[in-house]
């Protein structure tokens, strides 16, 4: 019975030194991406797998990274965790996913479970938290671990000196906010997440800031907090709904807590957009899918993990990189033009 291709049969093939076939495989630096990409094909072509475990006893670079969620029942971060998956495929790799359900505490242990498992790079894709002190443990391991010749890259804004993916939080929420205003909507609710998350802190501020240069003061605008999820959109939808029962449009900000809050409403009797306008944030898949579809601001989810992913297989650099993204207003049938009169309430 023949032996299976070697990583050595690979170069020859590929006319490459071991070396290069090597780096080409790991996806390491100093490989051109033309180059990277013909050694792929050629490996794809002879029938090379790469032995992981060889590697790792050996010393090479670990073929596997670590991706650290909050939820992995959430729609945003299956998008972002497709867009890792996706390149960890194309690069050859292999992910390990944990979630962390948003405790700082879980968050530490994972970090300190994938540097057990020889994980080099991780992508923390969850939100930091407002006080530093949340993030004081996780930061502590986070220099170790980059200490040691580890990478860690981020999504959202944290208290970590790392590399970061920076969602366009602020900017979504002023366009939300101005959307709603141009509808002529004055009577604003707003469905927030865990107000622990910076997320959340984030995307309120733009909020705040689109109200207030529409001369909407933010003190007139009701914020009621809960779990970023469906059960938590429709928990804050109602407790919003019975203390401000006269609101011409609610705010989610993100499109489970929307997607909870819709079914809340129409359960209640409520028209949805005719008497009551209703926004979500992400744009993530189901929100076209529900009726009356989501309005909502679309971010890149998926190329915010890819270019996660590939700033974890960088070199350090001399300052923690920055990539920002953008954002996109998607309007839909679940917000319309103010149909009634602003009543006291």
């Amino acid at each position: 019975m023949p032996s299976p291709p070697r990583l050595i049969d690979v170069a020859r093939a590929a006319g490459v030194s071991l070396a290069t076939a090597s780096r080409a495989m790991t996806g390491s630096a100093g490989v051109r991406a033309e180059v990277a990409a013909h050694v792929r094909a050629v490996a794809s072509q002879v029938g090379y797998v790469p032995n992981s475990h060889a590697r790792a006893l050996a010393g090479g670079q670990a073929s596997m990274v670590g991706l650290i969620v909050h939820d992995v029942g959430d729609p945003y971060f299956a998008e972002i965790a497709r867009g890792v998956l996706r390149e960890t495929d194309r690069r050859g790799y292999l992910a390990l996913i944990s979630q962390t359900e948003r405790d700082p505490r879980a968050e530490l242990a994972r970090i300190r479970a994938l540097r057990a498992h020889r994980v080099t790079s991780i992508v923390l894709a969850g939100s930091g938290y407002v006080e530093a002190d949340a993030e004081a443990g996780t930061a502590a391991e986070v220099r170790s671990f980059t200490a040691a010749g580890g990478r860690v890259t981020v999504i959202g804004r944290h208290h970590l000196p790392v590399d970061a993916v920076l969602p366009d939080n602020v900017n979504g929420g002023a366009t939300l906010m101005r959307h709603l205003l141009e509808l002529g909507h004055r009577r604003i609710g707003v469905l927030g997440g865990p107000a622990s998350l910076t997320t959340v802190e984030d995307r309120l501020a733009g909020l705040r800031s689109a109200a207030d240069a529409g001369g909407l003061g933010w003190q007139a605008i009701p914020v009621v907090h809960g779990d970023f999820t469906r059960e938590g959109g429709a928990a804050a939808a109602a407790r919003l709904l019975a203390a401000h029962p006269a609101l011409t449009a609610v705010v989610a900000l993100n499109d489970p807590m929307a997607v909870g809050a819709l079914s809340w409403l129409l359960h209640s009797g409520r028209q949805v957009p005719e008497e009551i306008s209703l926004a979500g944030f992400d744009d993530v898949p189901v929100a076209a899918d529900v009726y009356p579809a989501l309005t909502t601001i679309r971010l890149p989810m998926i190329a915010m993990g890819r270019q996660a992913l590939e700033l974890a297989l960088k070199p350090p650099a001399s300052r923690p990189r920055r990539r920002r993204t953008t954002h996109e207003l998607v309007v839909r049938a679940s917000t319309a033009p103010v149909s009634r009169p602003s009543g006291s309430g």
